[in-house]
């Protein structure tokens, strides 16, 4: 009889089993704890990408505002500028000046502006530089206001005397042209001659040209008018013209159509006709005789009372009579 070692496989002699354990549940739970894991991570990485967001929104907010900040101040500065090159034209001469250093100093901001990271703090610098300029721009707009303002004042002033230094001008040249035309007047009448020793001859001219005075109508052949022009130290040398009118005894004036008779202007008398006209050669202040022949154009004198009288210069300067009768029997 043999004996084996191996166990028998006989059921009977089997030993009992323990049933398999059940490991869902444990890899349930595993798998929920990573779920829920998951998922807070989930919560908690967009909880801090939100914030992130948030942060970077505020920073781009933050950027923003400063660089619109920086552009308004900009903006702000170029409208300082430009409202003093355009109310104030004295300036535009200083401003050209610099108008080199301040057009680099416009470009050099605003590129800086347009640029996407733009370094504000450079802008501001700039900014500053720039306002630093219009701020010498403005000091020289008041100065220049004020001296504009004093010589408003100096040039009223100036107007006040101008108009006080015309008016007086504008008397004095009435006073003077009032004097000037009185000194004309009394010139003018003082430049007037006077004649003196008026003498008429009646003259009887014989055959052989001998000379007779004679006072008998009949018998006279020719007025001899005679007189001295005094001298006169305002009347100037030169020729003048005297005026001699004869009235005869009928009380009218005679004139000598062939002779040139005619009218003249007197200043006292009006318009006066004259017999004859005589021109001299006057030399200022010296005293000179004149004489002249007269006879009608008839060559026969009326008895009676004959009248010269002598103008220059359109006043009386002498005048004398003749009387001539009526011949006797032997006259």
């Amino acid at each position: 009889m043999s004996y084996s070692n191996y166990p028998s496989a006989s059921p009977g002699n089997q030993p009992n089993q323990e049933p398999p354990k059940d490991n869902r549940k444990l890899v349930y739970g595993i798998l929920i704890a990573a779920l829920v894991g998951t998922w807070g991570y989930i919560i908690y990485d967009k909880n801090k990408s939100g914030e992130q967001i948030k942060t970077l929104t505020t920073q781009y907010t933050v950027a923003d505002s400063s660089r619109s900040a920086v552009e308004t101040e900009y903006n702000d500065a170029l409208s300082r500028m430009d409202s003093l090159t355009g109310s104030n034209t004295k300036l535009k001469g200083d401003l050209a000046l610099q108008q080199s250093s301040i057009d680099s100093l416009k470009s050099s901001i605003k590129t800086e502006l347009s640029k996407k990271n733009a370094d504000l703090g450079r802008a501001r610098s700039m900014i500053k530089e720039l306002n630093g300029k219009i701020t010498d721009l403005l000091t020289q707009v008041e100065q220049l206001k004020q001296q504009n303002q004093t010589l408003t004042t100096a040039n009223q002033d100036l107007t006040t005397q101008r108009d006080t230094i015309t008016a007086q001008k504008t008397r004095v040249e009435q006073d003077l042209s009032t004097t000037q035309a009185a000194k004309a007047q009394v010139e003018d009448v003082g430049s007037t001659l006077h004649a003196s020793d008026v003498d008429i001859t009646a003259l009887d001219i014989k055959r052989s040209g001998k000379e007779k005075v004679t006072t008998t109508a009949k018998k006279a052949d020719v007025f001899r008018v005679s007189f001295m022009l005094d001298e006169n130290r305002i009347a100037p040398s030169g020729t003048k013209e005297l005026y001699v009118c004869v009235t005869g005894p009928d009380g009218h004036p005679i004139t000598i159509p062939a002779n040139g008779s005619g009218t003249f202007q007197t200043r006292d008398e009006g318009e006066k006709v004259f017999t004859n006209k005589v021109d001299v050669q006057y030399q200022q202040g010296q005293r000179m005789p004149v004489s002249f022949d007269w006879k009608p154009e008839s060559g026969k004198y009326q008895t009676g009372d004959y009248k010269i009288q002598i103008y220059q210069n359109g006043y009386k300067i002498g005048e004398g009579t003749k009387s001539l009768k009526k011949g006797g029997l032997f006259g």
